[in-house]
């Protein structure tokens, strides 16, 4: 239905060199009320107080194809000052840019100032890091980063501004850089990374001239501050799509500016294997809408370098679970390196990977300690990908499927009577403490 919406309705010329071609309701087919209240509220105050404002970039083109955009952007002649004045739950934001955030109870809506084509402030590379230049409608379209992006939305009249055949590259399924792809580049760097971001996702081919230059300056990434970075690997893994992204990146080239271990990783079939399925699960959980941890999908991708780390430090004698934070230890090393990752997200991971080792303990009270862990459904979900990868044999994940579901009396009939460790696990149960202690230190 989408496909033959916009055959039938926006046969138009290219506009790539620019030019204002004006879509109304009739033949582009969207409606006032699909958008967003707060940003109808924001776009309508801003009328009201005579200036324009339009609703912009990633909105417009989403509900083009069909699908229920994330973020309402809206972009108007008013300065944030202007903006800031006018809303009294707002704040201005930004260096590079500024912009004004309009608070809605949780809700953002992000309002920018058309930018100019005036001075900008650029570092030996020619990556712009300072952009504050106003301009108007045309202008600010310009200085968008794909045809797709670049296009607007007017709820008053319900009209779409379009400058650079973006539409009609929506019907082609191209993404087209506007202006230069290699200038455009340089400027800013990250969007090689949203162009590979953006066609997994959309599924969109990147037009050749496009993608032409990225590989030659994928090394440009190595000037880009470490937070945009993250924030842009997020976006990847949350694109719905990150496998394929994920593969596109790498074939790009992109990868080594900020996931160095990659390769080394698919080098190894089983942790291709272990990769794909943990990506394909995300990806599924994000199409039906369930919530995904940041942290479980960093463990995801770097497990398989600390399981190899772990095993050649055993192989070395070293005792088990001093090897595997050891292991830890170590690739958190070479990833920061490249890309840190915060805390908040690291500190889970690093729970993931060290509560592993203690399913493998299905003696005594050890098994039901573990269920009252803060991290066991993280850390059960993992060990599932493990076996299903075939790290880990099947069993062991069933045996916790059925565990945790079991009545107590169930549970103790489950409970491993001998350990591999035989009499010697015995004796240390002798021992244990009244209060059960935390053998681990994990928790």
């Amino acid at each position: 239905m989408i496909r033959k919406l916009l055959g039938r309705v926006l046969r138009l010329p290219k506009r790539h060199g620019g030019g204002r071609v004006v879509i109304p309701q009739r033949r582009h087919g969207l409606h006032r009320d699909g958008i967003d209240s707060c940003a109808l509220k924001v776009t309508d105050r801003l009328h009201e107080s005579g200036f324009e404002a339009y609703v912009v970039g990633g909105a417009v083109r989403d509900l083009l194809l069909g699908k229920h955009p994330k973020d309402f952007d809206v972009a108007t002649n008013a300065t944030p000052e202007e903006i800031h004045r006018l809303f009294r739950r707002s704040r201005i934001i930004g260096r590079r840019f500024r912009l004004v955030h309009v608070m809605f109870g949780d809700e953002i809506i992000e309002v920018s100032t058309f930018r100019g084509g005036g001075e900008t402030v650029t570092d030996e590379t020619g990556r712009v890091i300072r952009d504050n230049a106003w301009g108007n409608q045309e202008d600010d379209a310009k200085r968008r980063d794909f045809t797709v992006n670049a296009l607007f939305y007017d709820p008053a009249r319900e009209e779409i501004i379009d400058f650079h055949g973006g539409v009609e590259d929506l019907k082609r399924k191209k993404l087209v850089m506007i202006g230069p792809p290699a200038q455009r580049y340089r400027e800013d760097p990250v969007r090689m990374l949203r162009a590979v971001r953006l066609a997994a996702k959309l599924g969109l081919d990147i037009d050749g001239a496009t993608r032409k230059p990225i590989r030659e300056h994928a090394k440009l990434l190595e000037n880009v501050p470490a937070a945009r970075l993250f924030d842009e690997m997020l976006k990847l893994l949350f694109s719905g799509q990150s496998w394929g992204a994920l593969m596109q990146l790498r074939e790009e080239g992109l990868h080594h500016g900020f996931f160095p271990l990659l390769d080394s990783i698919l080098a190894n079939p089983q942790g291709t294997q272990f990769l794909k399925l943990a990506l394909e699960n995300t990806d599924a959980r994000i199409r039906d809408d369930k919530p995904v941890s940041a942290g479980f999908l960093f463990a995801a991708l770097l497990w398989q370098e600390v399981l190899q780390n772990w095993a050649r430090r055993k192989a070395r004698h070293e005792k088990p679970m001093p090897a595997l934070f050891a292991a830890i230890d170590e690739v958190e090393a070479v990833q920061e390196e490249k890309l840190a990752i915060p805390r908040r997200y690291g500190t889970v991971m690093k729970e993931i990977w060290m509560i592993q080792p203690r399913f493998e303990q299905r003696t005594g009270a050890k098994p039901f300690r573990l269920l009252e862990s803060p991290r066991f459904r993280a850390g059960y979900d993992f060990l599932c990908l493990r076996a299903a990868s075939g790290e880990l044999d099947q069993e062991l994940a069933d045996w916790w499927t059925r565990f945790q579901s079991a009545d107590m009396s169930q549970r103790e009939a489950m409970l491993v009577k001998d350990s591999p460790a035989g009499s010697g696990n015995k004796k240390r149960r002798r021992k244990r403490k009244p209060n059960g202690g935390n053998e681990s230190g994990q928790e």
